[in-house]
């Protein structure tokens, strides 16, 4: 396992993929709750309007190779859902090849409908794996990550939106692993500000929730149970709560936003104290997601870093392929996690 080096996690306990079901396609999941393929129903998008042919600087390597094939037999064996593949993530080929997958928790079915994403949508109905915490640790320690990434899905059907379990898993990790690194990926927990802390207060060192578009575009980018001024107080708050603890969020460009814009939402962001921010290219996962309006250049990418880092962001992981979990580990060597310098 010595070939699994900062490897992200983001969660276990996955719900199996149908390879015979379609796009936007409802099914039975094995829990007993049905869940929509891909999150979004077929033919529910605008239209089919794509600016062009994807250029060359979008076209990633087909994911194939002896650490790729590693990662995944691991996922695969131990019955771990990923964001690599539930998202459809284009990184998927570089960041397993490398040793790193991204696994979320508390299943792969989200209770939310965001138009941006391919997770699959449904209603667990309280359904929680008891056994993850402990699966979580025991998967870091057998694949020996330093720097470990825990993503979930939406979980609006629990009380406190898996606040607690998110950070049952964090503390298993640190108790049998002290020396990792935990970067926490969240929900907005509605808003609801107790839950936030109670993440926060488990022994992690990054907290991340991710604003994912503009102001003007959050509906209908994101599920109307989101809000851009939740993020931002989700945020905020997190970072007066436990200053030491650094705090992250994640833009996704070419969905009609503006630069003006673009700089607004920096300047949002800084002013809730946000540490590290990630630029990436909107990719239309699936013909019934949203359309994308443009493509951002790699030049442009590397001018709206040098926006974010002159407005005070730690660092700015910026790049047509960029997610936010991308190279999370390499988010402070000031050097776009590798990508420049």
């Amino acid at each position: 396992m010595s070939s699994f080096k900062g490897i992200e996690i983001v969660s276990q306990g996955g719900t199996p993929r149908t390879p015979t079901l379609k796009s936007g396609e409802k099914y039975q999941t094995p829990q007993g709750f049905s869940a929509i393929k891909d999150g979004i129903k077929a033919n529910s998008a605008a239209g089919g309007f794509v600016p062009g042919q994807k250029p060359r600087w979008l076209r990633a390597a087909m994911p194939t190779g002896t650490g790729y094939n590693s990662v995944r037999d691991v996922v695969h064996e131990h019955r771990l859902a990923t964001v690599c593949e539930e998202a459809k993530c284009p990184n998927i080929g570089e960041c397993w090849n490398a040793g790193t997958a991204t696994l979320m928790l508390m299943g792969a079915v989200c209770t939310r409908t965001c138009r941006f994403c391919a997770v699959d949508t449904g209603n667990p109905r309280g359904w929680l794996d008891a056994e993850e915490p402990a699966n979580s640790a025991h998967t870091v320690k057998l694949m020996k990550l330093k720097y470990v990434v825990l993503t979930s899905v939406n979980r609006d059907d629990l009380p406190d939106g898996g606040a607690a379990h998110f950070a049952a898993c964090v503390r298993e990790i640190k108790q049998i692993n002290p020396d990792t690194a935990v970067e926490a990926l969240t929900p907005d927990f509605q808003g609801v500000l107790v839950d936030v802390e109670t993440v926060v207060d488990s022994g992690l060192e990054v907290f991340a929730q991710n604003v994912e578009t503009v102001k003007r575009l959050t509906h209908p980018v994101r599920d109307p149970r989101a809000s851009y001024e939740q993020t931002m107080t989700v945020l905020a708050h997190a970072k007066q709560h436990r200053p030491a603890v650094l705090t992250k969020s994640s833009l996704m460009l070419g969905l009609g936003e503006t630069e003006a814009e673009i700089v607004q939402t920096m300047d949002d962001l800084r002013a809730a104290n946000v540490d590290i921010l990630t630029l990436g290219q909107y990719l239309r996962p699936t013909p019934n997601h949203l359309e994308i309006q443009r493509w951002v250049t790699p030049e442009e990418f590397a001018q709206y870093r040098e926006w974010a880092l002159a407005r005070g962001f730690l660092e700015c992981v910026s790049g047509p392929m960029v997610r936010s979990s991308y190279r999370a580990e390499r988010a402070l060597e000031r050097n776009n996690a590798g990508l420049t310098g």
